[in-house]
């Protein structure tokens, strides 16, 4: 049988089936997966450093004549030491392995290597630790460093990934005869593959790399398109327009241009005869709850109840209070639904939602349960408040699924991640985007600084004069407990220890509360309530409290070991503060003495806007500190990093535009047609 792209991994030769389940764990199931199985870097044996040339600390390939090995030492159990002398003309080489007893019998004394890794030492004498070793001949190569799992060698994938290209000769090019490879400059399909596995050099893998983007990029854009097209064709009755005059005026604010932009956006889709399916994306504090209440209310005049779902409990309670006395001014029946009401309450509750007497319900994830019916379900909201439903994961088959209590029930999704647009488009790519970039009126910017250690007191002396004129403030620590491995040796503050000695010391006369990620759920309820209320003065924590309910008295925050935070979770955490009238701080504390670093905090002091520090951390981080918490429902991306690929990404989704609109349904590019479906079929599982 020929092998085929499609085919089982373990069918290559060279695989069988105890490897195939070691390409398993790496997500490699198919010969396909294996091509796009890139490699992670590549070893660069080009040009080979003469050793008195290499420069200490710089990782660069030498050429040198092993001299001398040195007999195993044991320096404990389960640790040995290798120490080898090679040499390059005047120069020695003093190389360390640990644990390496194959690598180094494997080399003989008086032949030549090259030996690639971090060099060390003065100019006659020189050190490298656990280098990397090739043979002579290989000098001139990049060489594939591949993902590996334990079983598995990097010289076994390099030879598999030659030999599926050698077996699978005519590789079908999903693009060809659509002309996008030469409109766009892109390499074709083989070439590319070839170019990122086997390269002569930076540029071949540069261009290759670009093709295999393109292409999934490409394939990404085209499902989603579909999607929206998908949802275009199911037609439901459109709701009818009715004026929302009473709710402004119920309101004690007026909206910014951006909410009544985003309240329109949403009405539009509700009166337009397909499901709506958008996300309302803002800053901390700009009001998307009152683009959601608003939307509640259009629902409820054209006779629908409405379901607005929060990560937490305390989350549900404040929508419920926030929400509840503003909405039933207006004639609506608003209810609480969350998993800690009795049994006998939520039999209740369920039961007055089946014969239609509540409007609107509010709670967790209680709302999914199988048992929780409704009459008339018109609208689902959910506040996914910042990578929020990390417990539950709340995401694009869950929001299918509630949206299937009702009959194509129009969907809106809240989202307090700001995300550069473009981006947005890939990681909610089945969802419409309202984008609400205005703060509302009197609401302060709240002022951020960057100190160090040395006035550390200075704050704790701002923190408490603040505390006694009876606000409260938030201390974010990066680690739980100081005996975690990483927070020793970073030396970080921990939120357990330090919650501790600030309670016996600096703010001993005030209440301090602690809360963090390894408290049973209770537990954390219990004190952001006692913190929402007023009882706690000082509330210790960890990221934990970066979905939080708000508290206005709240309004200074403090973050220890700044530096360990992205940006975009900095400027989370700050959105904790700021939530009243009254002037706000947040205070990084930050030893660090690296500049870059600091001049990446310094952005933070610069600015309050979440796009603007979004879009500097993306170019400095990565997608990372976005895209944590992956979509359920959503493919990971093998090759494509939305950071660096942004550029790119911008043109699959004009090349998606035009392909689908002279060949909406693929027929001229059956290959492309099958890549689509395989990813359409895999993000509906």
């Amino acid at each position: 049988m020929p092998l085929e792209l499609q085919s089982d991994i373990r069918y290559l030769k060279g695989v069988g089936e105890s490897r195939a389940q070691l390409y398993h764990k790496l997500g490699v199931d198919t010969v396909e997966d294996l091509l796009y199985h890139i490699p992670r870097r590549y070893v660069d044996l080009t040009h080979p450093t003469p050793l008195a040339e290499a420069i200490p600390g710089q990782k660069c390939a030498v050429r040198a004549l092993l001299a001398a090995k040195g007999r195993e030492q044991r320096i404990r159990r389960g640790l040995s030491v290798f120490r080898l002398t090679a040499v390059d003309g005047p120069v020695t080489l003093h190389i360390t392995f640990f644990n390496a007893k194959y690598t180094v019998d494997s080399l003989r004394e008086g032949e030549e290597y090259l030996f690639y890794g971090t060099v060390a030492g003065g100019f006659y004498a020189r050190q490298m630790d656990s280098p990397q070793v090739f043979r002579p001949e290989e000098a001139g190569t990049l060489l594939p460093v591949y993902p590996l799992t334990q079983g598995l060698s990097n010289k076994m994938v390099s030879r598999q990934v030659a030999e599926a290209l050698h077996q699978v000769e005519q590789l079908p090019d999903p693009l060809a005869g659509s002309g996008l490879p030469q409109q766009y400059g892109l390499m074709s399909y083989s070439e590319a593959l070839h170019a990122v596995h086997f390269p002569r050099d930076w540029a071949e893998i540069e261009t290759g790399r670009s093709r295999m983007v393109f292409d999934e990029l490409l394939c990404l854009t085209i499902c989603f398109a579909r999607m929206r097209q998908g949802r275009a064709l199911r037609h439901i009755a459109p709701m009818q327009p009715h004026p929302l005059t009473a709710y402004y005026q119920a309101l004690p604010y007026q909206l910014t241009g951006a909410q009544q932009r985003a309240i329109a956006e949403a009405i539009g889709d509700m009166c337009s005869g397909t499901p709506m399916n958008r996300m309302v994306q803002g800053d901390v504090g700009s009001g998307k709850t009152a683009v959601a209440a608003a939307c509640c209310y259009f629902a409820f005049l054209n006779g629908a109840q409405s379901a607005l779902m929060a990560p937490t409990e305390i989350l549900a309670q404040q929508h419920y209070h926030n929400l509840a006395p503003l909405l039933e001014r207006l004639g609506m029946r608003v209810a609480l639904l969350t998993g800690s009401l009795s049994v006998k309450k939520k039999e209740t509750l369920k039961a007055a939602l089946a014969a239609g007497e509540l409007d609107l319900c509010i709670g967790t994830h209680a709302i999914l349960t199988a048992d929780t019916e409704f009459s008339r379900l018109g609208l689902v909201i959910t506040d996914e408040q910042h990578r929020a439903f990390r417990q539950y994961r709340f995401g694009v088959r869950q929001r299918t699924a509630l949206r299937q209590k009702g009959q194509d029930t129009h969907v809106l999704v809240m989202s307090a991640t700001p995300i550069p647009r473009t981006l947005a488009m890939i990681v909610y790519g089945d969802l419409e985007l309202s984008i609400i970039d205005e703060l509302p009126a009197g609401r302060q910017p709240v002022r951020t600084y960057l100190i160090n250690s040395e006035i550390r007191e200075r704050a704790f002396g701002y923190i408490r004069r603040h505390l006694d004129a009876g606000y409260q403030a938030y201390l974010i620590c990066p680690a739980v407990q100081s005996e975690e491995e990483e927070a020793a040796a970073a030396h970080l503050k921990s939120a357990v220890e330090y919650a501790e000695e600030l309670a016996h010391g600096a703010f001993g006369q005030y209440r301090v509360g602690l809360l963090h990620g390894k408290m049973r759920p209770a537990q954390k309820e219990k004190v952001m309530a006692e913190f929402a209320a007023g009882e706690i003065q000082l509330l210790v924590a960890t990221t934990v409290v970066e979905v939080g309910v708000d508290v206005p008295n709240a309004v200074i925050m403090m973050i220890e070991n700044a530096e360990r935070f992205g940006l975009s979770q900095l400027h989370q955490l700050r959105g904790r503060v700021g939530r009243g009238q009254v002037q706000s701080h947040c205070i990084l504390l930050s030893d660090t003495d690296n500049p870059e670093t600091r001049e990446r905090l310094r952005v933070l002091c610069s600015t309050n806007d979440g796009f603007k520090i979004a879009e500097e951390d993306l170019k400095q981080r990565g997608p990372g500190d976005f895209f944590g918490e992956r979509q359920h429902g959503l493919p990971e991306l093998k090759v494509a990093d939305l950071a660096a690929d942004s550029r790119l990404l911008q043109k699959t989704q004009q090349a998606a535009g035009e392909l689908l609109a002279r060949d909406p349904q693929l027929d001229t590019l059956p290959a492309l047609s099958r890549r689509v479906d395989r990813l359409m079929a895999k993000m509906s599982l």
